[in-house]
Parts: structure tokens; C-alpha cells; sequence
């Protein structure tokens, strides 16, 4: 009997100072900087994450998996984990995404509408809007700007921004993503007006992004200091170096 108090003793200290966090891919190069900015405050605490599409991840959550915290594209996820007692903060807007036009070939980014448009662009990589927040808002601006049907046949779609990002650097002509993934410095060979150029915002809805607190972070002084951490002026400015609006 010892014993296994013994092993269950170890183990929970084992566990001890590790936080895992659902990060939607979109935020994939800004996390690391987060992190390390994190552990200068907290340097024994281990966060773990795990990145992917905010639906995906929702889904994850929805069937028990062990994160503390959830950062999420949209508020749309969030809303519906705290609706359903998963969450156990009101979701809040730590960032709002951009969108832009990205090409590993150079583009005359002079009528990027006409450009979608053209014989010159066959194949379009877009975040599948059913389970990516930036999918949705592509779609959408598509659509405001009159276009959707006559490019839809050309997209390829990704599972989450991070993948679309993949096929926009190694098989579409042109790929829509979330601009913080070109803060990244393995993309600072790419240029402004010459690889990218952001996507007019009157297009679509603003892409207000929401974190919060799972059930599974109850009593946990780490989780809510990293929770806190991400609503800060520090986690504020990683954000916005990294091409976000904050509140």
C-alpha cells in the first residue's frame, strides 16, 4: 500500500509544473517567442503545445483531451466550449488575424483580384472553411469581392492555416494565409509588394481570436498564469510584431 502511494506521490510530481496548451496553427511561429517570454517569469514551467486547426483541436477537447488552455482563430470555438461547461472562462479577444496573398514566385500585386482571376494562377491554397477560422474569412472576403465562383474550381484546400501555408510554398501559384506566418524569419527572404501583399480587411469580418481556460485547469496557479500571460502588454507585443492587431 505504501508503495502505490508511493508511485502516485512520484507521479503527480512528475506532472508537476507542465501546462498543455491548444494552439490554433495560425499562431505556430509567434509561439515559440510567447514561450520564452513566458519562462523568463516561470522558468519550471514546461508548456507543452499542440497545434492544429482551431476545429480540429475543438473536437479534441470536446472528447477529453488533457489541454489547460485553449488559443483558438476564431471566438466562434470558444463560445460553444463555454457554453457546453469546457471552458471555464468567458472566451476573450487576446489578438485579431490578417489575412494576405502569398506567392514564392514574384506577382505584379497591382489588382490581386484580377491576378486570382487570371490564366497565369491555376492553383489557389485556402484554409478549409470548416475547419479553419481563416478559411472562413478567405471565403468570405472571396465572396464580398464578387470572385468566389469564378476561382472556387482552383483552390486546394488545407486542414488548418499551417498546412495551407505548406502548399502555398510548394504547389499553388498562390496561397491566402494568415499574415503573422510571414514574421517568421524563415520567411523574411519574401517581400512586401513582391511575395505577399495583406488582403484588403473591408473583405471580411474581423478575425477575432479567443483563449480560454479549460476544466481541466481548475485550481492550476501554472495554466492561469500562462492564461494571464497571453492578456498581457509583453504577450501583446510578441503579437503585434508578428503582424496582429491587439485590444
Amino acid at each position: 500500500m505504501r508503495l502505490l502511494i508511493s508511485i502516485l506521490i512520484l507521479s503527480t510530481l512528475s506532472m508537476a509544473g507542465v501546462i498543455r496548451v491548444a494552439v490554433s496553427a495560425n499562431v505556430s511561429y509567434a509561439i515559440d517567442s510567447l514561450k520564452e517570454e513566458f519562462n523568463k517569469k516561470y522558468p519550471d514551467t514546461k508548456v507543452d503545445i499542440t497545434l492544429g486547426s482551431s476545429g480540429k483541436l475543438t473536437a479534441q477537447i470536446k472528447n477529453d483531451a488533457p489541454y489547460h488552455i485553449f488559443i483558438s482563430a476564431n471566438m466562434l470555438y470558444p463560445k460553444t466550449l463555454y457554453k457546453d461547461k469546457i471552458a471555464i472562462t468567458e472566451p476573450t479577444i487576446y489578438a485579431k488575424g490578417k489575412l494576405a496573398y502569398f506567392s514564392r514566385k514574384e506577382r505584379n500585386f497591382s489588382n490581386p483580384l484580377a491576378l486570382l482571376e487570371s490564366s497565369e494562377i491555376k492553383r489557389i491554397a485556402v484554409a478549409n472553411p470548416k475547419t479553419a477560422p481563416y478559411g472562413v474569412a478567405t471565403v468570405e472576403a472571396f465572396k464580398n469581392a464578387n470572385i468566389l465562383d469564378k476561382i472556387r474550381d482552383k483552390f486546394i484546400y488545407g486542414e488548418s492555416i499551417s498546412q495551407t501555408m505548406t502548399y502555398s510554398l510548394m504547389v499553388a501559384d498562390i496561397g491566402v494565409i494568415a499574415k503573422s506566418l510571414l514574421y517568421s524569419p524563415k520567411m523574411a527572404r519574401f517581400k512586401e509588394n513582391i511575395n505577399w501583399i495583406e488582403v484588403n480587411p473591408k473583405l471580411y469580418t474581423p478575425i477575432n481570436q479567443g483563449i480560454v481556460l479549460l476544466k481541466s485547469a481548475k485550481d492550476n496557479r501554472e495554466a492561469k498564469a500562462f492564461y494571464d500571460f497571453m492578456l498581457s502588454r509583453e504577450a501583446k507585443k510578441i503579437l503585434e510584431d508578428f503582424g496582429y492587431n491587439t485590444l
